[in-house]
């Protein structure tokens, strides 16, 4: 048998904002700072990063989709943004947390988040998830829920699947690599840019199933694995018995 590697238990949010989630409106100022957020991007991954990019092609040219990445540090939104084509116009669900952050909270409330609190039953979250689904959007979701802590793959939370499950859309994997906060830190400090790859697999939908929970739990396991097949073996985690070939 592998040895699995241990981590601590999935983050709780310690307090109740339900009156900051919610499905972000479109508007024209907040479309002008998405394309303007994007441009930053791309600059900063120019001067930080050495891109080895891979499956461009099987990205979707328009929604519903829900794309799901690994998560290793915060340079993970750089890269995605600058790397994934222009049709990637994604709504992002992150940690409500995030909304109090002194330095990222107002560039991420002019973006447009959809909030959750993590760690519990976000019905005003997932219903605001459903309705841009349901409007042809795409959504960007971390299925492990916070960054790894164990330096590859954690258990997947539901919240991908379910997703998928009750909205019929198509799952969209990509995996990163090299995007740890200390490895562009350990980089960058010696006026170094940092490898870093993105890969994006084929789309697939979760497999059906009567049993909606079995559904569920399955539609994860085969989200993470998805996932686990597009990473070195090193970086697959709690998938580590996934192989290529499978």
């Amino acid at each position: 048998m592998i040895d699995q590697p241990t981590s601590e238990p999935k983050p709780v949010t310690a307090w109740w904002k339900p009156e900051l989630v919610g499905l972000p409106k479109l508007t024209f100022s907040r479309k002008l700072f998405r394309r303007f957020f994007r441009v930053v991007t791309k600059i900063i991954a120019l001067f930080t990063m050495k891109r080895k990019i891979r499956g461009l092609e099987n990205f979707p040219a328009k929604g519903p989709a829900i794309i799901v990445f690994n998560h290793l540090g915060d340079w993970d939104a750089i890269l995605l943004s600058a790397a994934l084509p222009a049709s990637a116009k994604a709504e992002c669900i992150g940690k409500i947390e995030l909304n109090d952050y002194r330095m990222a909270g107002p560039a991420l409330r002019a973006y447009g988040f959809i909030w959750i609190h993590r760690g519990q039953p976000d019905r005003r979250a997932m219903r605001a998830a459903l309705d841009a689904l349901a409007e042809g959007r795409m959504l960007a979701l971390a299925p492990e829920g916070r960054q790894t802590v164990i330096g590859g793959l954690e258990e997947g939370t539901e919240g991908a699947a379910f997703l998928a499950m009750k909205s019929g859309a198509i799952i969209v994997p990509v995996a990163l690599t090299g995007t740890e906060n200390s490895h562009l830190s350990d980089h960058l400090s010696k006026w170094k840019r940092a490898p870093v790859s993105l890969s994006v697999g084929k789309p697939f939908f979760i497999q059906h199933h009567a049993d909606r929970q079995e559904m569920i739990r399955n539609g994860t396991r085969q989200i993470m694995e998805t996932l686990a097949r597009l990473l070195p073996p090193e970086r697959r985690g709690r998938y580590s018995y996934v192989s290529e070939s499978e």
